[in-house]
């Protein structure tokens, strides 16, 4: 915990395009300060499930993420205050490129920043260009004049004198380079996607170091720091309204694991947690409330399938009206079976009389708001399965894209356990009582 003396620090990395360098310099960083005993909170723009596990190998603290979509602005600053209070950095890695949003600019990383009054340091690829950056840096600067652009991070710098043709473009535009990342070899952060192994994620341990110890020598993060000082305040908390405490199962191991911090703050604020593994534990605990968040059950099918006890126990405690919540892989999980890429078919629960199938995969995403009966629930879709042999009745609800038109995403509710590929967020307010509710009427 920081001394009351010492100024805290809130800013956000972006950039103006993906695949420039955001986690690369935000890994780094998040090294690089908890090296120096400063510590560090990281958050994450938009519905991101895997850098927040990148953020907690560097420094030990998942991301947090924070997303206009699915979360008012009352919570996110409630957000950004409760998880960076006694911080001394609160380092946010933005999404995509800095305009990038679900319409036009709505919901991007800019956005956030400018509703939020948060500094942007810009990472800006330099492997291609030298004087050429001051245009650049220069548009994105005055696209927006809401937005606080301080000042500029170049990644893929080839020498010091390369930097120095990119240091005289930021004086002659008057903006502030707080240094470069140079080109390293056999240096790299593997691309984010379904399917990646997250439990080992420790063999990137090296890479961070190195970047760390290179962004030490190359990095002028002590301005950094002083030019992202704000003054600190207190933000109400979310009051959860509820005289009754619920015993909550979280499905927590190598393939399921897709699940926001805030969903584990709220079920604590209003019951008890425990997590189990599908994997390895044997029966789902005593619970009133299940929950199987995403995650990749596709890459442990044969470990899945064959814990035939625990198959069993989830099936019993759903046919026996049991509350279960399930989303994306842990809705694959619930029905009959799933096939592989190769072909190969595990069976699963079979709660529901559906399959799923890895084979032929094509990717679909985008957020969603979901309207069923009074409740409102909004998150996001990501994944490349399709269902296959559909016998169930989806629910009668309504479901958006971020434009507000209706997409075609089924959803189940069946006696009451409620199912889609939809990852949703509900954890400020009484969006979660408001589901155990909904579920309890079934």
């Amino acid at each position: 915990m920081n001394r009351k003396t010492d100024p805290q620090s809130r800013f956000i990395i972006a950039a103006p395009n993906s695949n420039a360098g955001k986690t690369t310099v935000t890994l780094g960083l998040l090294r690089l300060f908890r090296e120096k005993g400063i510590s560090v909170q990281p958050f994450k723009v938009g519905p991101d499930y895997i850098d927040p596990k990148f953020h907690y190998q560097a420094c030990g603290k998942t991301g947090i993420n924070l997303d206009l979509f699915m979360m008012s602005e009352p919570y996110l600053h409630e957000q950004l205050s409760s998880f960076g209070r006694n911080q001394r950095v609160s380092c946010i890695e933005g999404v995509m490129g800095l305009f990038d949003g679900a319409r036009k600019a709505e919901g991007s990383t800019a956005e956030l920043a400018i509703k939020m009054n948060l500094p942007v340091i810009l990472v800006v690829d330099a492997k291609a260009v030298a004087y050429s950056v001051a245009p650049l840096i220069q548009g994105f600067r005055n696209f927006d004049k809401n937005l606080n652009l301080i000042g500029v991070i170049f990644n893929r710098v080839g020498s010091e004198n390369h930097y120095s043709f990119l240091k005289e473009a930021c004086d002659d535009i008057g903006i502030q380079s707080f240094g470069y990342v140079r080109r390293l070899e056999n240096v790299q952060i593997p691309s984010r996607h379904l399917g990646l192994d997250i439990t080992r994620l420790e063999q990137y341990e090296e890479t961070i170091q190195t970047l760390a110890t290179e962004m030490e020598q190359t990095l002028d993060w002590p301005s950094l720091l002083k030019e992202t000082t704000y003054q600190s305040s207190l933000t109400p908390s979310p009051d959860y309204h509820t005289s009754k405490k619920f015993r909550f199962a979280i499905a927590m191991d190598e393939a399921f694991n897709f699940i926001y911090p805030h969903h584990i703050k709220v079920m604590e604020a209003i019951g008890s947690v425990t997590f189990f593994s599908p994997i390895r534990d044997q029966k789902v605990p005593e619970s009133d409330f299940v929950y199987f968040p995403g995650g990749y059950p596709e890459c442990h099918l044969e470990a899945l399938s064959g814990n035939t006890s625990m198959l069993q126990s989830v099936r019993l405690f759903a046919e026996n009206s049991g509350k279960i919540f399930a989303e994306c892989g842990g809705m694959m999980y619930l029905g009959k079976r799933i096939t592989d890429h190769e072909g190969n078919v595990f069976k699963m629960v079979g709660f529901f009389d559906f399959t799923s199938s890895m084979e032929g995969a094509k990717m679909r995403l985008g957020y969603r708001e979901v309207i069923l009966d009074h409740l409102r629930l909004k998150g996001h879709e990501f994944h490349y399965t399709t269902m296959k042999e559909q016998h169930e009745t989806p629910y009668k609800a309504t479901v958006l894209n971020a434009k507000g038109m209706e997409v075609k995403t089924n959803i189940f509710v069946k006696q009451k356990t409620m199912a889609s590929y939809i990852h949703y967020h509900f954890g400020e307010e009484n969006m979660l009582l408001n589901l155990i509710a909904m579920l309890e009427k079934q």
